[in-house]
């Protein structure tokens, strides 16, 4: 019965210490700039020898972004191809700007929360849960609003004057996803029998949507 006792606490001993390292492990340095142009990949950069203050300074956020697009919106992003020095960090920053009626369209963030914060303007904002449940709130200046990661979400400014935010992000390269592109720009193509099967049109509605989506040549 002992010897059955201590393996029954090894047992639960060896999970209990499983589940604790199963997240992302605290960093055993100060900093680790990411030499963007190293040829080694590993799961984030690898860093490099010599840093200096500029490894973590940007200011491309500072001035609102062109908007002149067919989406009406631009991102800027502050992340770890930008300033290297967030390398194992776990946080970034962006900048989304808009046009009267600007849109950024349904996306996902596959490696981060993100949390919004209105600089000017005024925003429809929402996600979407599993459940395929829509959370939606029009924001303004000032306001604070959060999409929780992974989940597909999108803002609107549909006022008549320029909006912008500033995003938070719990991850150094977040990823964007943006669901349309994903599906209609993927190289190679998504099979057009996949989307008219999933989206329940023909394949004419699916190749005009594709032809819309072709780089300009």
């Amino acid at each position: 019965m002992a010897v059955c006792r201590l393996l029954l606490l090894m047992a639960l001993f060896i999970f209990q210490l499983t589940n604790t390292i199963s997240t992302d492990p605290d960093m055993l340095q100060d900093l680790c700039v990411a030499d963007l142009t190293s040829p080694v990949k590993v799961n984030g950069f690898t860093c490099k020898a010599n840093i200096t203050a500029d490894d973590f300074f940007f200011a491309g956020i500072a001035q609102p972004g062109a908007t002149n697009n067919s989406m009406g919106a631009l991102v800027t992003g502050a992340n770890v191809q930008k300033i290297p020095g967030l390398n194992t960090l776990g946080v970034s920053l962006a900048r989304i700007d808009y046009a009267p009626g600007g849109l950024n369209p349904p996306h996902t963030h596959p490696r981060a929360t993100e949390l919004v914060f209105v600089l000017e303007g005024e925003l429809d904002v929402g996600f979407i849960t599993t459940a395929n449940v829509l959370i939606s709130k029009t924001i303004k200046q000032g306001d604070v609003f959060a999409f929780p990661k992974g989940l597909v979400h999108f803002q609107k400014n549909n006022g008549m004057v320029p909006a912008a935010v500033l995003s938070a992000f719990n991850s150094q390269l977040p990823g964007t996803q943006s669901i349309a592109t994903t599906l209609f720009a993927a190289m190679p193509p998504v099979p057009d029998n996949v989307l008219t099967k999933a989206f329940m049109v023909g394949t004419k509605e699916v190749q005009d949507i594709k032809s819309r989506f072709a780089p300009k040549s």
